[in-house]
């Protein structure tokens, strides 16, 4: 259905119900929205509505009938009042709702939090996740970009018995850190053995360039290594290769989820969303959005593209590096009654200065 396809007290009682259900969750009967219409149609509407647009419960019972019938309401008990369907609230972002620019004091927060992160591109992305979480109260989701660049340097540091950690600066500046796993007996000079194997071979290349041929070399047993070298070399290759899908997919904020909570219906959405981020399938479902995508994108309920999950959505858009090249996603997954209005700027923003600070 158009928003063109609905009449203007249609559009009116419509909008009036989502913006209740945006607000408190609640449904809301007809008496309600005929007094809160009668206040808040007393100037006229941003999207064309007649002011003094005073309606009686009765006529706004029969609209309602009409836009539940049409698959935009549905009413959660046989007495109480409506919500909008995840169909209704598509409708509504798409042809309803009002967007603006991001506030200057907004603007001005996120690039003061971010002017800390100094030139790491994990601490970064680690980052914009904690600040996009608190600033919406909703979880943080970042696609971290693949390692394409040429290396500078490559270190790798005994952090524990059983792991190291593996550090990669790019000739851009930017440096990524890795954890492997190595043997728990593996001994110092072993993992400086391999720091310099690989610095030899892959600076001034990236790492897609020259990863088959350092496997190839040590599989040929052309580089004389011995197996421990070779083994933490291996594990190496595998964890930047981001086990050949690429990227990493970054989520922070959990808990704001659950602080939104209103009932147990959202407590079980909340749960099964949990579960589908912690799938493989869920981060390469964001890597082919990343490749597709123009612009913020909006996945809202169990119909999208992303997650089957009822009750919650998704606003998520790419950000790009040197050439305008896609190369990661950024954005915020939270319950279907979200402040679209100020999340939609938040994110847009957001990956735009994630991009430039990348780029």
């Amino acid at each position: 259905m158009l928003v063109s396809e609905l009449n203007q007290r249609s559009r009116a009682i419509f909008r009036q119900i989502v913006d209740a259900y945006l607000e408190t969750g609640e449904p809301i009967g007809s008496r309600t929205l005929s007094k809160r219409m009668g206040t808040s149609l007393s100037q006229p509407m941003a999207s064309g509505l007649a002011a003094g647009l005073n309606l009686s419960p009765a006529t706004i019972r029969n609209t309602m009938a009409d836009l539940e019938e049409a698959g935009l309401l549905y009413s959660p008990h046989t007495s109480a009042g409506r919500l909008p369907t995840e169909m209704g609230l598509r409708l509504f972002v798409d042809g309803l709702l009002n967007i603006g620019d991001l506030p200057e004091d907004e603007r001005r927060c996120l690039a003061e939090q971010f002017a800390g992160s100094g030139n790491s591109v994990e601490g970064l992305l680690d980052k914009a996740t904690t600040v996009l979480s608190g600033l919406s109260h909703c979880a943080g989701l970042v696609m971290a970009p693949k390692s394409e660049g040429p290396l500078k340097h490559i270190e790798i540091v005994n952090l524990s018995p059983g792991r190291a950690l593996v550090v990669l600066v790019h000739e851009s500046g930017m440096v990524e850190n890795r954890i492997i796993e190595v043997p728990a007996d593996v001994r110092p000079s072993a993992l400086v053995e391999a720091s310099n194997f690989l610095s030899t071979r892959l600076m001034g290349r990236s790492l897609a360039d020259a990863r088959a041929e350092i496997l190839a070399e040590l599989r040929s047993h052309e580089a004389y290594l011995d197996e421990l070298v070779s083994n933490v070399v291996e594990s190496g290759l595998a964890i930047w290769s981001g086990n050949e899908d690429g990227g990493a997919l970054i989520i922070r904020g959990q808990a704001n989820l659950l602080d939104e909570i209103q009932g147990i219906e959202e407590l079980e959405h909340v749960r099964s969303l949990f579960s589908v981020l912690e799938t493989k399938e869920m981060m390469l479902n964001v890597l082919s959005l990343v490749d597709n995508a123009e612009g913020v994108q909006i996945f809202i309920g169990s119909g999208n593209q992303l997650f089957n999950v009822a009750g919650c959505s998704m606003i998520v858009s790419p950000y790009r590096g040197n050439r305008s090249k896609i190369i990661g996603a950024i954005g915020v997954i939270g319950p279907t009654r979200m402040n679209y209005a100020r999340i939609i700027p938040m994110v847009d923003y957001t990956a735009k200065l994630v991009g430039k600070m990348i780029g």
